[in-house]
């Protein structure tokens, strides 16, 4: 028989104690997975938003293409694609939710001129240029959602692993053991009082 479950009440009061923390740990535990949920439902919302913004975007951003690539040639249009230059403006920082850290990317977008010149270019492939700028801050949007959507479902998954444990093994547990050591010191304590009672008598 395991020492700390012998009905002693130091043993009913550690046993107590540990029951308290326990239902404690559940009610912040699942105060921590109600947060979550709402963070990532937030989160839900918003990245349905910027899909269909994406979709829009990419379809003028895509129609603006086409019609460069047959006014100024496939060729032309991806020789100038090569000179425009390589993103350095974005950049990841991270924030906590309740212990779960969640990227915050900032894109700062550069002055807006265009790497190709004027002369070789017409106005089709500058609406396609700034069609495509808008795809691309709203990417750099949508990447965040989503990559902090992804760790908030899996900090919820673990949360309400533990939450389950805690409330069907553990609590029952220390509810049953508290149970039968109070249980057990109560008939104890009936049979010492009878069997002080059975003395005084006979004294």
């Amino acid at each position: 028989m395991d020492v700390a479950s012998f009905p002693t009440k130091g043993n009913l009061l550690n046993a107590k104690n540990s029951l308290h923390l326990a239902r404690d740990g559940y009610a912040l535990i699942d105060r921590k997975r109600n947060i979550l949920l709402r963070e990532l439902m937030g989160l839900i919302d918003a990245a349905k938003d910027v899909q269909n913004e994406i979709d829009t975007t990419f379809r003028r951003a895509y129609r603006a293409l086409e019609r460069a690539n047959m006014e100024m040639g496939i060729h032309n249009v991806e020789d100038i694609s090569a000179t425009v230059p390589i993103e350095h403006s974005v950049r990841v920082r991270t924030r906590s939710i309740m212990g779960t850290e969640i990227p915050l990317i900032s894109y700062e977008a550069t002055e807006d001129v265009p790497a190709y010149s004027f002369y070789a270019t017409n106005e089709s492939l500058d609406k396609a240029r700034i069609e495509f700028r808008k795809v691309k801050e709203l990417i750099v949007k949508l990447s965040m959602i989503e990559i902090s959507a992804y760790r908030l479902a899996d900090s919820i998954q673990k949360t309400q692993k533990r939450a389950n444990a805690l409330n069907h093994i553990t609590i029952p547990k220390l509810e049953a053991l508290v149970k039968s050591m109070s249980d057990a010191l109560e008939e104890k304590d009936r049979e010492e009082f009878t069997r002080l009672k059975v003395i005084k008598q006979r004294q």
